[in-house]
């Protein structure tokens, strides 16, 4: 597995390009995350963070194996890692992938799939995983739909994952697709990015009212940012 970043796939140093190998353990790919993670909190500058899963040469078919759950915890927590950045951060995957797979598409920001992609659902002893993919698997589908693939599916083939939203775009030339999403989203890849992210998150949940001071807010800051001002934030917006 390479978990240094690789830009020579990337057009003007936009970003980073990291392969993760599919097959690896739990700890290396917790380790990996966090390593991205950190180095593209170091950049002051527009950055995109792509993640290329490969698929493993013999893909188990439970997941995440024979860990700990202070393992689990690790990884949770650089998986939340790295849908908290700044920047706008891309999975792309192929194949018939499952373990860690459906975990990094559902964090990510903008989703390329081979034509060729079948996602294994992690499941052990037919049963889904309890982790957080199920949390972000009910408030990415709905309810409904999440529920009949954690209860009854074992796999999502690729027309699903389209039309669920898992996936965004499909495409037969994986190189081709990266560098055009990079260049695209690394426009959009700052600050202003993670506070609309954020915003999104919690309108699934909060009521309207508690909602309206923190888009208030936002948009108070949206004005001074295009105006170039540095007041504080007006009545209105607290």
């Amino acid at each position: 597995m390479r978990t240094g970043p690789d830009r020579a796939g990337l057009p003007e140093d936009l970003g980073l390009l990291v392969e993760l190998d599919g097959g690896s353990r739990l700890p290396e790919l917790t380790a990996a995350l966090d390593e991205v993670c950190e180095e593209a909190g170091a950049r002051r500058g527009r950055t995109v963070v792509v993640l290329r899963v490969t698929p493993a040469s013999h893909e188990p078919r439970e997941w995440p194996g024979d860990v700990s759950i202070q393992e689990v915890k690790r990884w949770e927590r650089a998986v939340r890692r790295l849908e908290r950045l700044d920047h706008v951060n891309i999975a792309v995957v192929e194949g018939t992938c499952g373990g860690p797979v459906l975990d990094l598409l559902l964090a990510a920001d903008y989703r390329i799939a081979g034509a060729d992609l079948r996602l294994m659902l992690p499941i052990n002893g037919g049963h889904f995983w309890p982790g957080m993919t199920l949390y972000r698997l009910v408030q990415h589908i709905g309810l409904a739909r999440a529920r009949r693939i954690v209860l009854w599916d074992s796999a999502i083939e690729l027309h699903e994952a389209t039309a669920l939203g898992i996936v965004d775009q499909v495409s037969e030339d994986l190189t081709d697709a990266v560098h055009t999403a990079a260049v695209l989203r690394g426009r959009l890849s700052d600050r202003e990015t993670h506070i609309r992210r954020r915003l999104l998150e919690e309108a699934a949940s909060a009521e309207y009212d508690d909602a309206l001071g923190v888009h208030l807010a936002a948009c108070d800051r949206e004005l001074r940012r295009l105006t170039g001002t540095g007041a504080k934030p007006t009545e209105a917006a607290k």
